[in-house]
């Protein structure tokens, strides 16, 4: 990095520089990532999303037509680290491609709409240049990212409670009372119980993921579980989800097993918010017609 430093200094910030580092050397492209403070996780994600894609501007943005072939374009699994390590080596359009990304990726309206603001400013200009206030922020946003993705007003769960504050609907969180006095050792804290926990008519569980993990077989195979306990002891709930992200994406196997669990889905996409705003306005609407 420190050699990149002074070819920056030396010669100005130019594309080539990093086409050659992230060919030549053995940790070219971890020193990339670690200069814009993206994760090798997330670096995987934004593979991904260039080959699943179809979006005109980061097509050509990132050479797509030059290295992704008819047979790997219908490959839906994420690629492992050493398979894109091999093709930055091998073809000098998906080098580009990267590179692109890091410069002009922020400018991409499909990447501005579809990735974090917090992980969208990771692809900065300043931060190729090294700049000393740049690359503070990328140190501050590696500690804080953590912390920062857990807090209540970065969870994708905030658009379902402001849904349900704006249609004036009840709601509470924690465990279902039955489940707790017949089934302790499977309780679940559920995200959304509408109205309320004595009687409830719709249980919400939402996941949004942008990393993929080993845990997420496990929660698949609880959510069925769960769903069976639903049925039995609030057979006149309907249990739904939220399930989203890239993160998922790349899982299909257990995503296909997490939606079986629920008796809807949604994602956060805008027409499906309103879709699901139609959902809870049906039930409940036909609910108080019935009283």
């Amino acid at each position: 990095m420190l050699v990149l430093k002074n070819q920056v200094e030396t010669c100005g910030l130019k594309k080539e520089l990093f086409e050659r580092m992230i060919l030549e050397k053995e940790n070219g492209l971890k020193a990339l990532l670690a200069l814009t403070g993206f994760s090798q996780e997330m670096f995987k994600r934004l593979t991904t999303i260039m080959r699943i894609i179809d979006d005109a501007e980061l097509d050509k943005l990132t050479y797509k037509d030059k290295w992704l072939n008819k047979k790997t374009a219908l490959d839906f699994n994420e690629w492992p680290d050493k398979m894109i390590s091999k093709l930055i080596k091998e073809n000098k359009f998906f080098r580009k491609g990267i590179v692109n990304i890091f410069f002009e990726g922020s400018t991409v309206p499909f990447l501005t709409k579809t990735i974090p603001l917090f992980e969208l400013k990771k692809l900065s200009i300043s931060k190729l240049k090294f700049e000393l206030p740049e690359m503070i922020d990328t140190l501050i946003r590696y500690k804080e990212k953590g912390s920062r993705s857990g807090k209540k007003e970065n969870n994708a769960e905030i658009l379902i409670e402001q849904i349900l504050e704006k249609l004036g609907i009840n709601f509470e969180k924690g465990d279902l009372k039955e489940l707790i006095k017949n089934t302790p050792d499977n309780k679940r804290t559920m995200d959304f119980i509408i109205p309320n926990k004595q009687k409830p008519l719709i249980i919400i569980e939402s996941s949004f993921l942008a990393t993929t993990s080993s845990g997420q077989g496990d929660k698949s195979k609880t959510e069925i579980s769960i769903d069976a306990l639903i049925k039995s002891y609030y057979p006149k709930a309907k249990f739904i989800g939220f399930v989203d992200g890239i993160g998922w994406y790349v899982r299909r196997g257990d995503l296909k097993r997490m939606i079986a669990a629920y008796e809807d889905v949604f994602t956060f996409h805008k027409d499906e918010l309103q879709r699901f705003e139609k959902f809870l306005m049906d039930i409940i609407v036909l609910k108080d017609k019935k009283c």
